[in-house]
């Protein structure tokens, strides 16, 4: 079948998918045309903003920063939100008599069906008018917008094709929790740049858009500005770039299509080497205490590094933990107590410990039978947290005092985060035994529906009574600091900050163990809900 005859086949399957999806609920058919409306109120509203930019003097560096961004957001979001489009699955046609080139064609311009396909127009025609002068521009501006938004379109669908196997699977679909990272990271990099030209003006964006106008699909609105200033080898340059890596794209999108329909599935078939490999690994258990300190230790430890959810959870407080103190100290607007923010973001880790252990929890309940076992059982998970807190919140500690150059508060600053890492993980432990929930496996929800209200007791309130509790380490930093001779006893709140942070953490775990050992059967059937 050509491509000619298959493409009108393939442009109506992608309007009955969109179509039959809405009817499958209500709320279904609610929630796609609400995020219609406002990503095409958006689209309108960029559309402006870019037409506005017009004769500003920047405005090259804002359109090509912009479509830049908008092919490394076509880039990335099969990877993470791959349920999204049930076409980006290939596999599905195998069994149809079709080739790879009549293919790629058809499904290209299905997927131009679509309000990503149109968002992206929207921002195309935007940028080419904002930098487009005189009748060559804007001719050239024509190409430019075709060849980029088809660019676009291909590296999704080529990224999707390399990777199908994967995203098909649940490991690929879990790989979707691991969405929120990218957004807290994403934000944070806005923020501190959206700040770095409200300082000192868009020309900050000069010497990246230099760059990234060699960049497809940027380098298509890069040739629009070259043949507005009558750089027209130049122009077509960029725009032979951008075409080729059409080409490329297109090319790299039928080798995998090809791959796909002619090799058998085994990404979900273990290697003999790696399973033995897997079970033969003991070097963990060996670093551990012996007894139920060790297996529990143990335990937490392989939930961060093998449950989707729990990961995502530890590397998107690792990174804003990070990310905050680091990029306000690197601004010079900073100071060393931001660095307690990542002690304060680990030790939300604690919150509803149960909860992360799902309805996996009834083994656990089954070996707890006193408050002596209780208390063993989160003294052990506390140690596990400790084990990676511990020495994360020291080097960003550290590392933000060596960027600001205040080496003198660095005791205080540590005690201050020991003194809240404690709290955390006695008010942790109690909310845990006290306001526990679930937490779904599936999709992207980290609440059962109907517990939404224990969570926000669980977490804020927690996290308000952790406040409270750091109220004496705060009062005498406050007047070591007022004091006239405060600075020659500040180093004294290191050792006091951490003496007060371990009692507070065997005192909420001593409180929170009888309550444990009594709730046993709540807990469980709270955590098991999702």
């Amino acid at each position: 079948m050509s491509a000619d005859a298959i493409t009108p086949v393939f442009v109506r399957l992608k309007l009955s998918l969109l179509r039959n999806g809405l009817r499958q609920s209500g709320g279904r058919k609610a929630a796609y045309i609400t995020s219609a409306v406002f990503a095409l109120l958006f689209a309108a509203l960029q559309l402006i903003g870019l037409i506005a930019l017009r004769g500003h003097a920047h405005a090259e560096s804002v359109v090509v920063l912009a479509v830049a961004v908008l092919g490394l957001g076509w880039a990335v979001m099969p990877l993470f939100f791959p349920s999204g489009d049930e076409t980006l699955d290939p596999t599905r046609l195998v069994m149809l008599p079709l080739r790879p080139r009549p293919l790629v064609r058809a499904l290209l311009t299905a997927s131009l069906v679509g309000i990503g396909p149109l968002f992206t127009l929207c921002l195309l025609v935007g940028s080419v008018v904002a930098v487009a002068r005189g009748g060559a521009a804007f001719a050239a501006g024509v190409v430019a917008v075709v060849l980029a938004l088809l660019v676009c379109v291909a590296l999704a669908r080529a990224v999707a094709a390399a990777n199908v196997r994967l995203l098909t699977s649940r490991k690929g679909r879990d790989l979707a929790v691991l969405s929120g990272l990218v957004i807290a990271v994403g934000a944070q990099i806005v923020n501190f740049g959206a700040q770095r030209i409200g300082a000192s003006g868009l020309g900050e964006l000069d010497p990246a858009a230099g760059v990234l106008q060699w960049v497809p699909p940027a380098s298509a609105i890069g040739a629009v500005h070259a043949v507005s200033e009558g750089s027209y080898g130049l122009a077509a340059a960029q725009l032979a770039l951008t075409a080729g890596a059409l080409v490329a794209l297109l090319a790299l999108w039928s080798r995998h299509l090809t791959r796909l329909m002619t090799s058998p599935d085994g990404s979900t078939l273990p290697g003999a080497e790696s399973a033995a490999k897997e079970r033969s690994s003991t070097g963990l258990a060996r670093l551990l205490p012996a007894g139920r300190t060790g297996t529990v230790m143990e335990r937490s430890l392989r939930y961060v590094w093998r449950d989707p959810k729990t990961k995502a959870a530890w590397v998107t407080s690792l990174a804003i933990g990070l990310i905050v103190p680091v990029f306000n100290a690197w601004q010079g607007t900073g100071s060393v107590y931001f660095a307690c923010f990542a002690a304060g973001m680990l030790g939300i880790q604690m919150y509803n410990q149960f909860g992360q252990d799902t309805s996996a929890f009834w083994i656990v309940a089954m070996t707890i039978s006193s408050t002596r076992d209780a208390y063993v059982e989160l003294r052990a998970r506390a140690y596990a947290l400790l084990l990676i807190t511990l020495p994360y919140a020291t080097l960003v500690t550290v590392l933000t005092t060596a960027m600001l150059g205040d080496w003198r508060r660095l005791p205080e600053a540590l005690g201050l985060s020991f003194a809240l890492l404690g709290a955390m993980l006695a008010t942790g432990a109690w909310t845990s035994a006290r306001f526990p929930y679930s937490i779904p496996q599936e999709g992207y929800k980290n609440v059962a529906p109907g517990q939404t209200g224990l969570a926000w007791i669980s977490i804020f309130g927690g996290m308000m009574a952790a406040a409270l509790l750091c109220a004496p380490v705060i009062a005498l930093t406050i007047w070591l600091n007022v004091s006239a001779d405060g600075d020659d006893w500040t180093w004294l709140l290191l050792p006091a900050g951490t003496v007060y942070g371990a009692g507070l953490t065997a005192a909420g775990l001593k409180l929170a163990a009888p309550r444990t050992a009594r709730r046993l059967p709540e807990i469980l059937a709270a955590v098991s809900k999702g």
